[in-house]
Protein backbone atom coordinates (compact mmCIF):
# COMPACT_ATOMS: atom_id res chain seq x y z
CA UNK A 1 0.00 0.00 0.00
CA UNK A 2 1.23 3.56 -0.72
CA UNK A 3 0.80 6.23 1.69
CA UNK A 4 -0.37 9.28 0.81
CA UNK A 5 -0.60 12.41 3.60
CA UNK A 6 -1.90 15.41 2.99
CA UNK A 7 -0.70 18.51 5.32
CA UNK A 8 -3.67 20.68 6.43
CA UNK A 9 -1.38 23.39 6.27
CA UNK A 10 -2.12 24.86 9.09
CA UNK A 11 -0.20 24.70 12.40
CA UNK A 12 -0.39 21.01 12.26
CA UNK A 13 -2.24 18.26 11.44
CA UNK A 14 -2.42 15.60 8.18
CA UNK A 15 -5.01 13.44 6.50
CA UNK A 16 -4.07 9.82 5.39
CA UNK A 17 -5.11 7.79 2.17
CA UNK A 18 -4.30 4.87 0.56
CA UNK A 19 -4.36 2.38 3.99
CA UNK A 20 -7.00 0.21 5.21
CA UNK A 21 -7.18 0.18 8.70
CA UNK A 22 -9.45 -2.48 9.19
CA UNK A 23 -6.74 -4.54 8.09
CA UNK A 24 -3.63 -5.90 9.95
CA UNK A 25 -0.34 -3.45 9.51
CA UNK A 26 2.69 -4.45 8.29
CA UNK A 27 5.51 -3.02 10.09
CA UNK A 28 6.90 -1.01 6.82
CA UNK A 29 3.30 1.17 6.88
CA UNK A 30 3.53 1.38 11.04
CA UNK A 31 6.55 2.47 10.99
CA UNK A 32 5.17 5.75 8.42
CA UNK A 33 2.18 6.41 9.79
CA UNK A 34 4.44 7.25 13.23
CA UNK A 35 6.73 9.19 10.68
CA UNK A 36 3.97 10.84 10.19
CA UNK A 37 2.32 11.16 13.42
CA UNK A 38 5.56 12.83 14.87
CA UNK A 39 6.00 15.25 12.01
CA UNK A 40 1.98 16.22 12.01
CA UNK A 41 0.94 15.52 15.44
CA UNK A 42 -2.62 14.78 14.43
CA UNK A 43 -3.50 12.62 11.65
CA UNK A 44 -7.14 11.81 10.15
CA UNK A 45 -7.96 8.87 8.68
CA UNK A 46 -11.03 8.94 6.12
CA UNK A 47 -13.20 6.29 5.10
CA UNK A 48 -12.45 4.10 7.44
CA UNK A 49 -15.05 1.25 8.43
CA UNK A 50 -13.91 0.05 11.66
CA UNK A 51 -15.09 -2.62 14.54
CA UNK A 52 -13.90 -1.71 17.74
CA UNK A 53 -11.76 -5.15 17.21
CA UNK A 54 -10.02 -2.75 14.51
CA UNK A 55 -9.48 0.05 16.57
CA UNK A 56 -7.94 -1.80 19.25
CA UNK A 57 -5.61 -3.29 16.97
CA UNK A 58 -4.81 -0.03 15.29
CA UNK A 59 -3.95 1.41 18.55
CA UNK A 60 -1.67 -1.75 19.84
CA UNK A 61 0.84 -0.88 16.63
CA UNK A 62 1.76 2.29 18.39
CA UNK A 63 1.74 0.87 22.03
CA UNK A 64 0.31 -0.66 25.12
CA UNK A 65 -3.01 0.56 26.09
CA UNK A 66 -3.14 3.34 28.48
CA UNK A 67 -5.25 3.56 31.62
CA UNK A 68 -8.42 5.53 31.41
CA UNK A 69 -9.01 6.46 34.51
CA UNK A 70 -12.59 7.55 35.78
CA UNK A 71 -14.65 7.14 32.63
CA UNK A 72 -16.10 3.52 31.92
CA UNK A 73 -15.36 1.10 28.98
CA UNK A 74 -18.07 0.31 26.45
CA UNK A 75 -19.80 -2.68 27.55
CA UNK A 76 -17.70 -6.29 26.53
CA UNK A 77 -14.45 -3.97 26.21
CA UNK A 78 -11.90 -2.73 28.18
CA UNK A 79 -9.89 -0.21 26.35
CA UNK A 80 -12.95 1.67 24.51
CA UNK A 81 -14.76 3.98 26.23
CA UNK A 82 -17.80 6.47 23.96
CA UNK A 83 -17.69 9.72 23.96
CA UNK A 84 -21.03 10.50 23.41
CA UNK A 85 -23.85 13.40 23.70
CA UNK A 86 -27.62 12.47 22.87
CA UNK A 87 -29.57 14.92 20.92
CA UNK A 88 -31.62 16.07 23.62
CA UNK A 89 -28.96 15.93 26.39
CA UNK A 90 -28.27 19.43 27.88
CA UNK A 91 -25.41 18.77 30.20
CA UNK A 92 -22.48 20.74 29.82
CA UNK A 93 -20.22 19.69 26.86
CA UNK A 94 -17.34 17.32 27.50
CA UNK A 95 -13.91 18.03 27.42
CA UNK A 96 -14.67 21.66 26.14
CA UNK A 97 -11.24 23.39 27.73
CA UNK A 98 -7.84 22.79 26.77
CA UNK A 99 -6.13 19.76 27.51
CA UNK A 100 -3.60 17.32 26.97
CA UNK A 101 -5.64 13.55 27.78
CA UNK A 102 -4.69 12.73 31.35
CA UNK A 103 -1.53 14.50 32.10
CA UNK A 104 -1.89 13.98 35.80
CA UNK A 105 -0.63 10.22 35.81
CA UNK A 106 2.47 9.37 36.74
CA UNK A 107 3.30 8.46 33.12
CA UNK A 108 0.49 10.57 30.44
CA UNK A 109 -0.63 8.63 27.47
CA UNK A 110 1.60 8.95 24.23
CA UNK A 111 -1.64 9.54 22.49
CA UNK A 112 -5.52 9.40 21.60
CA UNK A 113 -7.03 7.57 18.73
CA UNK A 114 -10.73 8.51 18.12
CA UNK A 115 -13.19 6.95 15.25
CA UNK A 116 -16.42 9.11 14.27
CA UNK A 117 -19.49 6.91 14.31
CA UNK A 118 -22.47 8.94 14.50
CA UNK A 119 -21.60 13.03 13.16
CA UNK A 120 -23.79 14.96 13.11
CA UNK A 121 -24.06 17.52 9.78
CA UNK A 122 -23.30 20.54 11.48
CA UNK A 123 -20.80 21.33 14.56
CA UNK A 124 -18.73 19.59 17.13
CA UNK A 125 -14.95 20.41 15.32
CA UNK A 126 -12.05 19.64 17.45
CA UNK A 127 -9.08 21.83 17.92
CA UNK A 128 -6.02 21.01 18.50
CA UNK A 129 -2.99 23.47 19.39
CA UNK A 130 0.83 22.74 18.36
CA UNK A 131 2.94 22.88 21.61
CA UNK A 132 6.26 22.72 20.15
CA UNK A 133 5.17 25.90 17.98
CA UNK A 134 3.70 27.50 21.18
CA UNK A 135 6.76 27.37 22.72
CA UNK A 136 9.49 28.79 19.57
CA UNK A 137 7.00 31.48 19.11
CA UNK A 138 6.85 32.95 22.88
CA UNK A 139 8.23 35.73 24.04
CA UNK A 140 11.51 35.68 25.89
CA UNK A 141 9.89 37.39 29.07
CA UNK A 142 7.23 34.56 29.24
CA UNK A 143 10.02 32.06 28.67
CA UNK A 144 12.12 33.39 31.50
CA UNK A 145 8.96 33.49 33.72
CA UNK A 146 8.69 29.64 33.11
CA UNK A 147 11.85 27.71 32.88
CA UNK A 148 12.62 25.33 34.94
CA UNK A 149 9.02 25.28 36.49
CA UNK A 150 7.78 22.27 37.81
CA UNK A 151 3.66 21.88 37.61
CA UNK A 152 1.55 20.20 39.44
CA UNK A 153 -1.30 18.17 37.65
CA UNK A 154 -4.28 16.70 39.30
CA UNK A 155 -7.80 15.92 37.74
CA UNK A 156 -9.65 17.57 40.82
CA UNK A 157 -11.32 20.18 39.01
CA UNK A 158 -12.52 18.21 36.95
CA UNK A 159 -13.09 14.43 38.33
CA UNK A 160 -13.09 14.51 42.25
CA UNK A 161 -16.59 14.11 43.35
CA UNK A 162 -17.21 18.32 43.99
CA UNK A 163 -15.48 18.46 40.57
CA UNK A 164 -16.75 19.49 37.08
CA UNK A 165 -18.11 16.25 36.13
CA UNK A 166 -18.29 15.43 40.03
CA UNK A 167 -21.35 14.21 41.77
CA UNK A 168 -23.58 16.90 40.59
CA UNK A 169 -23.36 16.03 37.15
CA UNK A 170 -24.12 12.70 36.63
CA UNK A 171 -27.94 13.55 36.31
CA UNK A 172 -28.85 12.92 32.09
CA UNK A 173 -25.73 12.94 31.01
CA UNK A 174 -24.76 9.68 28.28
CA UNK A 175 -21.08 9.74 29.10
CA UNK A 176 -20.96 7.30 32.16
CA UNK A 177 -17.93 9.18 34.34
CA UNK A 178 -16.57 7.91 37.17
CA UNK A 179 -15.73 10.97 40.16
CA UNK A 180 -13.68 9.70 42.26
CA UNK A 181 -11.06 11.25 45.52
CA UNK A 182 -8.54 9.20 43.53
CA UNK A 183 -8.96 12.30 41.49
CA UNK A 184 -7.24 14.28 44.68
CA UNK A 185 -3.85 13.36 43.61
CA UNK A 186 -0.78 14.96 42.08
CA UNK A 187 1.76 14.20 39.69
CA UNK A 188 4.58 16.84 38.76
CA UNK A 189 5.95 17.45 35.06
CA UNK A 190 8.17 20.29 33.79
CA UNK A 191 6.02 23.36 32.08
CA UNK A 192 9.00 22.46 29.10
CA UNK A 193 9.91 19.10 28.49
CA UNK A 194 11.25 17.29 25.33
CA UNK A 195 9.06 14.93 23.41
CA UNK A 196 10.39 11.58 24.00
CA UNK A 197 10.41 10.48 20.59
CA UNK A 198 11.79 13.77 18.71
CA UNK A 199 13.39 15.51 21.07
CA UNK A 200 11.89 19.01 20.22
CA UNK A 201 10.88 21.11 23.35
CA UNK A 202 7.38 22.13 24.17
CA UNK A 203 5.03 23.48 26.60
CA UNK A 204 2.92 20.43 28.27
CA UNK A 205 -0.14 20.80 29.67
CA UNK A 206 -2.46 23.53 30.84
CA UNK A 207 -4.39 25.45 33.52
CA UNK A 208 -7.15 22.91 34.73
CA UNK A 209 -4.86 19.73 35.44
CA UNK A 210 -2.29 21.92 35.97
CA UNK A 211 -3.19 23.02 40.02
CA UNK A 212 -0.02 25.28 40.30
CA UNK A 213 3.28 25.11 40.08
CA UNK A 214 6.22 24.27 42.43
CA UNK A 215 7.80 26.22 44.69
CA UNK A 216 5.31 29.19 44.22
CA UNK A 217 2.44 30.55 46.20
CA UNK A 218 -0.93 29.98 44.68
CA UNK A 219 -1.64 34.26 44.14
CA UNK A 220 1.65 34.50 42.19
CA UNK A 221 1.10 30.23 40.04
CA UNK A 222 -2.07 31.30 39.10
CA UNK A 223 -1.83 34.50 37.38
CA UNK A 224 0.96 32.95 35.43
CA UNK A 225 -0.54 29.73 34.69
CA UNK A 226 -3.71 31.89 33.27
CA UNK A 227 -1.16 34.01 30.97
CA UNK A 228 0.82 30.71 30.06
CA UNK A 229 -2.95 29.33 29.06
CA UNK A 230 -3.80 32.43 27.05
CA UNK A 231 -1.05 32.32 25.22
CA UNK A 232 -0.21 28.23 23.80
CA UNK A 233 -4.06 28.28 22.96
CA UNK A 234 -3.53 31.48 20.46
CA UNK A 235 -5.42 30.72 16.87
CA UNK A 236 -1.63 31.14 15.20
CA UNK A 237 -1.01 27.40 17.02
CA UNK A 238 -4.46 25.53 16.04
CA UNK A 239 -5.15 22.79 13.43
CA UNK A 240 -9.03 22.39 13.24
CA UNK A 241 -10.33 19.54 12.32
CA UNK A 242 -13.52 18.61 11.08
CA UNK A 243 -15.30 15.05 11.36
CA UNK A 244 -16.74 13.28 9.05
CA UNK A 245 -18.64 9.66 9.47
CA UNK A 246 -15.66 6.59 9.49
CA UNK A 247 -12.82 8.73 10.31
CA UNK A 248 -10.41 7.71 12.68
CA UNK A 249 -8.39 10.57 13.75
CA UNK A 250 -5.22 9.62 16.39
CA UNK A 251 -3.11 12.34 18.20
CA UNK A 252 -0.20 13.27 20.55
CA UNK A 253 -0.74 14.13 23.70
CA UNK A 254 2.99 15.13 24.15
CA UNK A 255 2.93 18.13 21.52
CA UNK A 256 -0.82 19.06 21.97
CA UNK A 257 -3.29 20.82 23.44
CA UNK A 258 -7.17 19.73 22.13
CA UNK A 259 -10.77 21.38 22.93
CA UNK A 260 -14.35 20.10 22.28
CA UNK A 261 -16.58 22.27 20.08
CA UNK A 262 -20.47 22.29 20.36
CA UNK A 263 -22.74 23.76 17.64
CA UNK A 264 -24.95 20.53 17.04
CA UNK A 265 -27.62 20.93 19.50
CA UNK A 266 -30.49 18.17 18.65
CA UNK A 267 -28.31 15.80 17.29
CA UNK A 268 -26.77 12.72 18.28
CA UNK A 269 -22.96 12.22 18.54
CA UNK A 270 -20.99 9.19 19.22
CA UNK A 271 -17.40 8.40 18.93
CA UNK A 272 -15.30 5.81 20.69
CA UNK A 273 -11.86 6.23 21.72
CA UNK A 274 -8.79 4.33 22.68
CA UNK A 275 -5.46 5.84 24.76
CA UNK A 276 -2.50 5.03 23.35
CA UNK A 277 0.34 4.02 26.94
CA UNK A 278 3.27 5.86 27.06
CA UNK A 279 6.41 3.84 25.80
Amino acid sequence: MTLLITPSGQACGATVTGVDLSRPLDAASVKAIRAAWLEHHVLAFPDQVLSDDDLERYTRCFGDFGEDPFIAPIEGRQHVIAVERRADETSSLFAETWHSDWSFQARPPAGTCLYGITIPPVGGDTLFANQHAALAAMPDTLRRRIDGRIAIHSARRAYAPDGLYGASDRKGRSMVIRPSKDAEHTQRHPLIRRHPESGREGLFGCFGYIIGIEDMIEAEAVPLLMELYQWQSREAFWYRHRWQPNMLVMWDNRSLLHAATGGYAGHHRLLHRTTIAAA
